[in-house]
């Protein structure tokens, strides 16, 4: 898992690079609350007039009732101010919300994307995942706090402290003091609790890792048993973030008692000082109700200013590890000056090629290889002798450590990846599908190709028949990594899609590994007839594959050790035919002892 951290300007940063672009929508709903606010900030005032206009006559007297009706439909104009500014910030908000968010994930993948067949390898995809849609979410959770706790609260400040100032400023000084007070204190308290609640992030992405990685593993699961290794594995993981969910709840729930204390103290100092005001005569009833409106508006955003606060900084913590991943430099890129591959002949060469997966271990040293437009290579050798890493570095899924490799000349690390890897079909030893259709997935080959030509190439790859059979036929989705097909049905439907694509250069990876014979039979016709006309690269294990290739190129520890046809390499003995030997001879002294087990 990646361990990352991003700071909090580097998060805020992001946002408002995604926010620039609605400069105008965000202006227009911060308005609408603004205003919206303010209404409710002249209620306490109209109440105020009610009470005093309620308390300077009886109710038989109907000389007032002019006034008191007048006040009342005052009070239903700011409440309909309020009403309809909130819910036209609310229209907008729809809008602007979703909009951001779609584009903070579709950037986020887009940028995922951009990163190198390495850094796919040393991260979760189920915690990648988790965290885009995190990243998203803490986008529309810091929206929400900044829309509607934030700018009403400002607004709430000043009202509320200018409107009590006007009546008596001793209680504005009290209500500002606390104000001051409160506020500090939840801030401090709300950056001492963000460690927490980055840990609590972290641990959340791991329990999707672990869930992620145990689900693609279910079958090694139930082969070897380990259901109760991964039930306990899960549940140690969960256990740590349920821990740390109700310490992190506990501390909220500690600080909210802290701020209920306070709301109480307040409240009964302004009350008992209101008391003795109005005992002095210089306060009416109206103005008590005036003081208890303000009150009111200052606990309820204050009140909520603690939780907006928290939830600001939770938030920040859950956007940390995708921030932190966007900032992480695309491993592998294309040069400033970079061109588009162009392709005459196909010739490949491999010019004095070092790389090393690891420092301490060392793959390819002063690799040569040639292969002629056309040709059809294969390269054979023990496991670990870097056969499948020339695949790699072809593609420029890593680049070379030292030396350089050529197609017709151009440097593959001078001309951009979309057009080098445009120029290749790979047939890989796993190919793995999209949960798609098989259309789907044989078309991605070509995402221009007609259905007849899809057909065509799946009729070549001698997968037509068994797609024919399936009640929906090609519009059958194969599930997770193509799980609902056998080994063999995956591996016909990758030749299908190479076969589609038609590129010049054609890269097996033991492309026939997953087949039975007689599979492996009608696919080896299906290969000849697809290779006619291209170079050809083969990587292969099992060394009845590659028997009608132009060359055989032997590997042992990342050199060339031999290079010749079949029955040349045979002839001079060495590597090569030590591994012909184990292979045939292996195979057939299998039959001959189990022939001799069956006799006994």
């Amino acid at each position: 898992m990646l361990k990352n951290r991003a700071s909090v300007k580097d998060i805020l940063g992001l946002f408002f690079r995604h926010i620039r672009p609605y400069r105008l929508l965000t202006i227009s709903i911060f308005l609408s609350i603004l205003v919206g606010q303010t209404f409710v900030m002249f209620q306490p005032w109209a109440s105020k007039r009610f009470f005093d206009l309620l308390t300077q006559t009886s109710p038989q007297d109907a000389s007032l009732l002019p006034a008191l009706l007048w006040t009342v439909g005052l009070l239903f104009l700011l409440q309909g101010g309020r009403w309809l500014f909130f819910q036209g910030a609310g229209l907008l908000n729809n809008r602007f919300q979703t909009q951001i968010m779609a584009d903070l994930e579709r950037n986020a993948f887009a940028y995922l994307l951009q990163h190198s067949y390495g850094f796919f390898s040393n991260a979760f995809s189920g915690s990648l995942v988790r965290k885009i849609r995190r990243l998203s979410r803490s986008f529309e959770d810091l929206s929400d706090t900044v829309e509607w706790s934030f700018l009403p609260v400002i607004v709430t400040v000043i009202g509320a402290v200018l409107g009590l100032g006007l009546r008596s400023p001793l209680l504005a000084v009290c209500a500002g003091a606390w104000i001051v007070l409160f506020t500090t204190a939840s801030y401090f308290f709300s950056r001492w609790k963000l460690r927490y609640d980055e840990r609590r992030a972290e641990t959340d992405s791991e329990v999707t890792a672990t869930l992620a990685d145990a689900v693609t593993n279910h079958t090694n699961i139930l082969v070897f048993t380990g259901r109760e290794e991964e039930r306990r594995r899960f549940s140690n993981v969960t256990e740590q973030y349920r821990r740390l969910q109700v310490f992190t709840w506990d501390l909220s729930t500690a600080n909210e008692a802290f701020q209920w204390g306070m709301a109480i103290l307040l409240e009964t100092v302004v009350l008992l000082l209101a008391v003795r005001l109005w005992i002095q005569g210089e306060i009416t009833i109206g103005d008590i109700a005036l003081f208890q409106g303000y009150l009111y508006a200052i606990f309820e955003r204050t009140w909520d200013l603690g939780r907006a606060i928290r939830r600001t900084y939770e938030a920040l913590a859950d956007a940390s590890e995708m921030t932190a991943t966007l900032k992480i430099p695309h491993e592998i890129q294309d040069a400033k000056t970079a061109k588009d591959l162009k392709v005459k002949g196909g010739a490949i060469s491999f010019q004095d090629v070092a790389f090393n997966y690891h420092q301490t271990r060392e793959i390819l040293r002063q690799f040569n290889l040639e292969i002629k437009p056309g040709e059809k290579v294969a390269v054979v050798g023990s496991s670990g002798a870097g056969k499948s890493t020339l695949v790699k570095l072809l593609f420029r899924f890593y680049d070379a450590d030292g030396g350089k490799i050529l197609i017709d000349g151009q440097n593959v690390a001078r001309v951009s990846q979309d057009s080098l890897r445009s120029q290749m079909a790979l047939v890989s030893q796993e190919p793995i599908l999209f949960h798609r259709t098989l259309l789907d997935n044989i078309r991605y080959g070509r995402p221009d190709a007609s259905e007849t030509e899809i057909i065509r190439a799946a009729q070549k790859a001698h997968c037509h028949e068994f797609i024919e059979a399936l009640p929906e036929k090609y519009e059958t989705h194969v599930g997770e990594r193509g799980i609902k097909l056998s080994g063999g049905e995956r591996q016909r439907v990758a030749i299908a899609r190479a076969i589609l694509k038609d590129a010049p250069i054609l890269i097996l990876d033991e492309a026939t590994s997953s087949l039975d014979s007689k599979s492996e039979q009608l696919i080896q016709d299906a290969l000849t007839e697809l290779m006619k006309k291209k170079t050809v690269l083969v990587i292969a294990h099992r060394l009845s594959t590659i028997l009608k290739m132009d060359r055989i190129v032997v590997m042992d520890q990342g050199h060339v050790v031999d290079q010749g046809t079949h029955r040349e390499l045979l002839q001079r003995g060495g590597l090569y035919k030590t591994l012909w030997d184990i292979q045939v001879g292996g195979f057939l002294g299998g039959i001959k002892e189990a022939e001799e087990e069956k006799v006994k």
